[in-house]
């Protein structure tokens, strides 16, 4: 048996098409198999990014309403500017909304198709009275319930 695999290999015969189909065959599997996996692993990347991005504004929303020279004790006029100067590092990606008149506001960021938002400021006047953790799904625009300015 090893003499006809040795005797097979020092030819030229090549493969037959059985084999390249057995070959072609097996990859298509492996790949059938790899794709879904990878595109569920970038989708929770990117949920996982829009998220993060959110967290990492809303200190920066926070201490625009600390800043006697920026919200002095009002989120009204807030927005990516004016969170990119509390914190330089915030994501180009994140918007931001003042909510009833400067009393809350709402941050959303949109990664990969991926959205996440947060809803701050005073829990009594804004929207629907809930206070909001990182959530997905919307976006400030699209949001119901919510009075922007």
């Amino acid at each position: 048996m090893i003499d006809k695999i040795k005797t097979r290999l020092a030819s030229e015969q090549g493969f037959t098409l059985i084999e390249l189909l057995v070959v072609i065959v097996i990859l298509g599997i492996l790949v059938a198999i790899a794709v879904p996996s990878y595109l569920g692993f970038r989708g929770n990347a990117s949920q996982a990014a829009a998220e993060s991005n959110v967290r990492s504004a809303i200190p920066a929303a926070e201490g625009y309403y600390q800043d006697p020279t920026a919200g002095n004790g009002s989120y009204s006029g807030i927005d990516a500017t004016a969170l990119a100067t509390q914190a330089p590092g915030i994501s180009p990606t994140v918007n931001v909304e003042s909510l009833d008149n400067g009393a809350g506001y709402c941050l959303d960021d949109t990664n990969g198709g991926k959205t996440a938002y947060y809803i701050g400021g005073d829990p009594t006047s804004v929207g629907d009275g809930v206070q909001s953790t990182v959530s997905t799904g919307n976006t400030c625009a699209t949001l119901t319930g919510l009075t922007t300015p």
